[in-house]
């Protein structure tokens, strides 16, 4: 069984939310650990479904308790600079926010922390987080969902 094991694809997965203000901004925050911005959410720790995790990270990082709502995009990014594993990321649709309410910035990994249209994100965000707002935005529209593979055409870390 143990060769088995051995030849079994390994993944990191991730969780992350959808939040968006009364004027349709996302709301982001910039880890302090990365180059890029991104959305309030991290690892699935062990024992954690993706819609716990998802609840946790968001309560960490920016103090919001949140109900997560239905899933958005489940993405597939490899490529990630000192991650030895692909990525497998969730999105979940978190609501809407009043954009004056109270964010508490975890400061041991975070810097800062903003609501951003889709245009001023793309700035932001990595190439693959950016697909994953564009899909997360029209899956709320459309009622849908999206999985995001791996694409050949954009670079991790844009």
């Amino acid at each position: 069984m143990s060769d088995f094991w051995a030849t079994v694809n390994r993944v990191i997965t991730g969780a992350a939310a959808y939040i968006t203000d009364e004027r349709g901004r996302v709301l982001l925050v910039d880890p302090n650990y990365r180059e890029h911005w991104s959305f309030p959410g991290g690892i699935i720790d062990a024992g954690e479904h993706p819609a716990q995790a998802c609840a946790r990270e968001v309560a960490e990082e920016v103090g919001l308790v949140v109900e997560v709502g239905r899933l958005l995009t489940v993405a597939w990014v490899e490529g990630v600079p000192n991650v030895p594993y692909p990525l497998v990321n969730f999105m979940f649709d978190c609501g809407e926010v009043a954009s004056g309410t109270l964010i508490t910035l975890q400061t041991e990994e975070l810097d800062d922390y903003g609501f951003f249209t889709v245009e001023e994100a793309g700035r932001l965000l990595a190439g693959h987080a950016y697909q994953r707002l564009l899909a997360a935005r029209a899956a709320r529209e459309s009622g849908g969902m999206a999985y995001l593979p791996p694409a050949e055409d954009r670079l991790v870390g844009q």
